[in-house]
């Protein structure tokens, strides 16, 4: 088996490194990643200049560099590596839940694998500190991938690890509200400037993903790239407006 692996928080992150030992225990991996951090690029491709793929080394894995974003990785390294099976995106160090897999960078090179008709799986954890410990993940990350990777499991799945997880869920998307915010602030020199956070969302509806973290589940959302309204497409269907 094929393993392509990319993420958004750059080649050298340390989540990129423990997907790929675990993911080496199911077939043959190789590092395809953004040379710098491109978090948040969403479903991003570089059309307006050509793309370096600089080959590196992380860890005893043979891995390559690109100067673009993720879905640009998922797209060169199938190109350079002939009948991928799965492309894996992440670890990514900082959850992908809700509202924010639309400007997820991760789950783009879940995206982009499934858009090449090839299986995806984006995996995100929420950061502990500045030293990344997957130690208590790790076995659930084992038990995730033999799942989803074989004929079995999803063509595009969205998985979210708590720091401790005590067991796996099904979850679907929470999208009750946006988590979104813009901060006013100003540089040294009293000018305005303005960052883009996110606030903490309380009470999520059962079955989500947000629920099922905050039980200390590991949350797998099946995905899929059809974003058509199914039911307000019969009701407009049916009205027949123009005739």
């Amino acid at each position: 088996m094929k393993i392509l692996i990319t993420n958004d928080d750059g080649v050298y992150s340390p989540g990129i490194l423990e997907l790929a030992q675990v993911a080496s225990e199911f077939g043959d991996v190789r590092i395809v990643a953004p040379d710098v951090e491109q978090s948040s690029m969403g479903h991003a491709v570089t059309a307006t200049r050509p793309l370096s793929y600089k080959k590196t080394q992380i860890g005893e894995f043979d891995a390559f560099r690109v100067n673009g974003t993720p879905a640009d990785c998922v797209s060169l390294g199938s190109f350079h590596w002939d009948k991928v099976d799965v492309v894996l995106s992440g670890i990514n160090l900082g959850p992908n839940l809700g509202n924010s897999m639309w400007h997820s960078g991760t789950l783009a090179g879940a995206k982009q694998a499934a858009l090449l008709g090839i299986k995806g799986i984006a995996l995100s954890t929420p950061t502990q500190s500045e030293e990344y410990d997957f130690s208590k993940m790790r076995p659930y990350i084992r038990e995730v991938l033999e799942y989803l990777i074989s004929e079995k499991g999803p063509k595009l799945v969205n998985v979210n690890f708590p720091y401790a997880p005590v067991g796996i869920a099904w979850t679907r998307q929470s999208v009750r509200q946006y988590d979104g915010l813009v901060k006013p602030s100003e540089d040294p020199m009293g000018r305005k400037h303005y960052w883009f956070t996110v606030v903490p969302l309380e009470n999520p509806d059962k079955g989500t993903d947000r629920y099922a973290m905050g039980e200390n589940l590991v949350s797998m959302t099946p995905l899929r790239l059809d974003l058509t309204d199914e039911k307000q497409l019969k009701n407009l269907s049916e009205m027949n407006i123009f005739g």
